[in-house]
């Protein structure tokens, strides 16, 4: 990999050019600044970067803010960003990952710990190498797309990346987020979590490109309706959208769904033939996560994430019923 490397201290730049040298076949650039960072990337034809590491606290520019500058250009819009800083306070994390970071690691980290975190980036990008090929194989070469592919390109139960939709972060940044916290103190954490409705009938009947725009709009639908609390959110595949709140909000949970499906009944959306879907969205228990461990969270989240889908399926029984009756009456 091509990793460029941040930070205004000369020693841990020079640790970390030891440390990427000895955990494999990678070419590291380093830069003493954000400006100097933004500099090399934006000098950077036929030099992208695959990885990069930044510190937080450096002056003019910290990292968080180095982040969402990397995160506006469309090259490195998913590019994985690994915050390497002595920066353990949660407003720093929480500020870090809604900026775009994929993973935090809190200095002094050890060799086994970066050789660990740069081979997950590694998977990350082969994994979403192979998504993004899927979901526009589908687009012919005057940029149509076919209908009805999905099933075809995609996997159902995949994570899509989901650009430039507020505090909407990746799967695995989830995934690194909530182990993050429950390393401290969780405080009024929660989670919850939805599922659009007849997923696999959407699924089935769009392209992997129309599929991936719904769930973008979903996304951003759902984004909008949380907007005025502190939330991070993230696609967890299966149609389902995997939230954790902070600053100890409890949601209604039935006064939430019912706000992001009257705001989806407004949006009106359609697929590329002109055909209205029909898309709604049902949720599951809200589940405290303060004092959790890391894998009572991680449980946590796959419980809130379980709850959401049994909704759903809960409603499609009913609605089947309900039509079974009235086709005997």
């Amino acid at each position: 990999m091509k990793i460029l490397a941040v930070d205004d201290d000369p020693i841990i730049l020079e640790l970390l050019t030891q440390f990427v040298s000895a955990v494999g076949e990678h070419e590291l650039t380093t830069a003493t600044s954000g400006a100097e960072a933004i500099e090399i990337v934006s000098a950077g034809r036929g030099n992208e970067f695959d990885c990069f590491l930044f510190d937080i606290q450096m002056p003019h520019m910290d990292g968080i803010a180095l982040t969402q500058s990397i995160r506006s250009s469309t090259r490195y819009a998913d590019t994985p960003i690994l915050m390497l800083t002595a920066m353990s306070d949660k407003r720093y994390v929480d500020a870090a990952f809604a900026a775009g970071a994929t993973d935090y690691v809190t200095k002094p980290f050890e060799l086994a710990e970066l050789k660990a975190r740069l081979g997950l980036v590694e998977g990350l990008i082969d994994a979403r190498n192979s998504r993004t090929r899927k979901i526009f194989a589908t687009q012919n070469l005057s940029g149509k797309t076919q209908a009805g592919n999905s099933s075809e390109m995609l996997e159902l139960h995949e994570p899509i990346s989901i650009y430039d939709v507020d505090n909407v972060i990746e799967y695995l940044a989830m995934e690194n987020y909530v182990a993050q916290l429950s390393r401290g103190a969780l405080f009024g954490s929660t989670t919850f979590a939805f599922t659009i409705r007849t997923i696999e009938k959407l699924f089935a009947s769009l392209s992997a490109f129309e599929f991936s725009s719904l769930v973008s709009d979903v996304a951003e639908i759902i984004s909008d309706t949380l907007a005025n609390h502190q939330f991070l959110m993230s696609y967890a595949g299966s149609g389902t959208f995997v939230c954790v709140t902070e600053s100890g909000w409890r949601p209604d949970m039935l006064a939430l769904v019912n706000a992001v499906n009257l705001a989806l009944a407004r949006t009106e959306l359609y697929d590329n033939t002109g055909q209205l879907l029909y898309v709604r969205v049902s949720a599951g228990e809200a589940i405290r996560l303060i004092w959790k461990s890391e894998n009572s969270v991680m449980e946590a989240i796959g419980s809130a994430h379980a709850s959401a889908e049994a909704a759903s399926a809960r409603h499609e029984r009913a609605m089947n019923d309900l039509w079974l009756v009235e086709q005997r009456a």
